[in-house]
């Protein structure tokens, strides 16, 4: 799956993530496109920034007390959020818990999940927005297709796949159901073993 449900993606990115898949085919899976309707209904970071900000903020301030100014954009950006409401609150529960009823059903027909890691290939630090095929949205975004599974506490991995026309490494990522990380080591050492990019190593 690359859209809908993580936000815009990278054509390169979705270029990788169906190599990945098609090397999952030939390894002898049976790999199909998905949707998921729950990820469909509900924005995912927005439920991550009304639940896990709240949770996170007073640790947060705490730990960088005396030093924000040396604190990367996002976490400032997570301090300077307002409170979360009650009301808020209780809906975002709500909203996690169908996002987890979504994915239990999903993974009672699959054993796992392709998707992208990052909807752009390997990007600089410090970004405010990234471009994606040519629109501007908030770098926040990079997080479209994580924080899917940080609300709702699934097993990922991710591994290099790809290289984008800039000669920057694309990720794809595989999840998989609660306590079924063996599925994805296994997918991946599957990916590993044919992976394009497994002999490049840094120059030094």
């Amino acid at each position: 799956m690359v859209e809908p449900g993580f936000g815009p993606i990278d054509a390169e990115v979705a270029a990788t993530v169906q190599a990945a898949a098609e090397a999952l085919h030939g390894a002898g899976c049976l790999v199909e496109p998905v949707r998921i309707p729950a990820l469909e209904r509900d924005n995912s970071l927005d439920v991550f920034n009304r639940l896990h900000v709240m949770e996170m903020k007073p640790a947060f301030a705490e730990a960088t007390a005396g030093h924000e100014s040396e604190m990367f954009k996002i976490s400032k950006g997570m301090l300077a959020t307002p409170d979360t409401t009650m009301r808020d609150f209780i809906l975002a529960e709500q909203a996690a818990e169908r996002l987890r009823d979504g994915f239990a059903d999903y993974f009672q027909r699959y054993d796992a999940l392709l998707c992208p890691v990052l909807p752009i290939p390997a990007h600089a630090h410090g970004l405010s927005e990234i471009v994606i095929n040519g629109q501007s949205v908030s770098a926040v975004q990079i997080q479209g297709a994580t924080v899917p599974f940080n609300v709702t506490g699934l097993p990922g991995l991710s591994i290099r796949f790809g290289t984008s026309r800039d000669g920057l490494p694309i990720g794809v990522q595989l999840v998989s159901s609660w306590l079924a990380e063996s599925t994805i080591l296994y997918l991946a050492s599957k990916l590993e073993a044919v992976s394009p990019v497994r002999d490049l190593h840094p120059n030094i």
